[in-house]
């Protein structure tokens, strides 16, 4: 893997236009598309023209391998840094809360960034930035025009919060024209249709130099029905004509402009839901009340999907660490609870995730870590979702994408396998900037 992941490097070192050829960017995410939902759409029965015009106008990876874990917030903030999440700090997309108490809250601010990202490049070059619905994106404050992905509780409170957290009266001025903006917990294509509209038009207003658009019913969906369905690809299908709008309100802003569209991990189908918490719960390592609820904890899980790092309330304790080990280690020997490897924290250092992990347990691709349900909840379900993502990055099916098209990039280059590291610094680079702190060098 690692030479192939040199071999897609070399190839994008010259498929990049040169700093002296600085152009505006704009960067699309689509969560959770498949590389082979655009390379292989014609045997898939999918239609993506304004997709495959990428693949025959522009540069294209086969493949991109993710970071530890392959799920949303972790990935977008390593496109958007060039970063791993051991050092860019996005570890997770849920905050760390053993006790329950934070209502499923997510790395929501831009402040807990550790590093640079993009917009902060470009605003320090007094280059304008826009943003819908990007991950970390709330107090992003190097974001000229922000509208932030944020929700509370689905109540109509949310199109509130996200007006006041938005860059102020942006929203506003941009619904006179377009109607209402979909809350932050729309994950539904028309959502996703509404933001693009909302994109576009912002585009055509401002024309700003770096542009960040999120777009998630893919994924929603995929969780929903599983991937590689029919119902996924008719989702992708729409999706496509969402990002038609978005390019052609770009390049009519900026002709010569530079686009890339991204995701941020693949799929894979699952039928179980492992109850981590019920284990912890049983060893006396979590400990309830009378009502259910966590009143205490030594050790517990922080879920991601189809892997889950697990937290020592006293790491350095020998006794604890022993605990915890013997009870992940007969866990793994049972095949009922679908555990395919547990890492040990020089082992999650090593794949730069989060630090904070003693253990972090990647599980079988067809089964993901389950919520916390109360405490009578058994270990093993059948699970609620048909697709998961969050494994460890070394799975094949969590392979995300990457596609670039304009002035000055290569039509039709195959750039091989990369490193999703590669992407910010390629795209710093285009706009003629340099990104500090990144892990993979910059691309030329």
């Amino acid at each position: 893997m690692k030479s192939a992941l040199l071999i897609g490097s070399a190839l994008l070192v010259s498929a990049l236009p040169s700093a002296a050829l600085a152009e505006p960017v704009l960067l699309i995410s689509i969560d959770g598309l498949q590389p082979a939902d655009v390379l292989q759409a014609e045997q898939r029965g999918i239609d993506v023209p304004n997709l495959k015009r990428f693949i025959t106008d522009g540069s294209y990876a086969n493949s991109v391998r993710g970071v530890l874990p392959t799920i949303t917030y972790p990935s977008h903030a390593t496109l958007l840094t060039g970063a791993s999440p051991s050092r860019h700090g996005i570890v997770g997309n849920n905050s760390f809360d053993p006790m329950q108490i934070n209502q499923g809250g997510w790395f929501w601010y831009a402040s807990d960034f550790k590093v640079p990202t993009l917009w902060d490049i470009a605003a320090k070059a007094h280059r304008t930035t826009a943003n819908v619905h990007w991950p970390v994106s709330v107090g992003a404050h190097s974001i000229t025009w922000n509208i932030p992905q944020i929700w509370h509780t689905g109540h109509n409170d949310d199109a509130k919060l996200i007006k006041a957290l938005a860059t102020p009266g942006l929203i506003e001025s941009l619904a006179a024209g377009l109607g209402t903006y979909a809350p932050g917990i729309d994950e539904s294509l028309e959502g996703d249709e509404t933001r693009g509209r909302f994109a576009a038009a912002l585009i055509a207003r401002e024309k700003p130099y770096f542009t960040t658009v999120y777009l998630t019913a893919l994924d929603h969906e995929q969780h929903e029905k599983g991937p590689d369905t029919d119902a996924a690809h008719k989702v992708l299908t729409r999706i496509d004509a969402v990002v038609g709008t978005i390019v052609a309100a770009q390049m009519r802003a900026h002709p010569d402009s530079v686009i890339a569209v991204v995701s941020d991990h693949g799929f894979s189908k699952v039928d179980t839901e492992v109850n981590l918490y019920r284990a912890f719960i049983d060893a006396g390592l979590i400990e309830v009340d009378a009502n259910g609820k966590i009143k205490s904890w030594e050790a517990s899980p922080w879920n991601s999907g189809g892997s889950s790092a697990i937290i020592l309330k006293r790491p350095s304790d020998p006794a604890l660490l022993g605990r915890v080990s013997r009870l992940l280690a007969e866990l793994k020997a049972d095949p009922r609870n679908c555990i395919s490897e547990i890492a040990t924290a020089n082992q999650v250092t090593e794949m730069a995730g989060n630090l904070e992990a003693s253990f972090y347990v990647g599980f079988e691709n067809n089964a993901y870590a389950g919520a916390f349900k109360g405490a009578g909840a058994p270990l093993v379900n059948p699970s609620g979702s048909k697709g998961m993502h969050g494994y460890f990055p070394a799975n094949g099916s969590m392979r995300s994408s990457f596609m670039m098209m304009g002035k000055n990039v290569p039509k039709g280059r195959n750039l091989g396998d990369i490193d999703m590291r590669a992407i910010a610094p390629t795209l710093a680079r285009a706009m003629g900037l340099t990104l500090p702190d990144t892990e993979v060098p910059a691309l030329k």
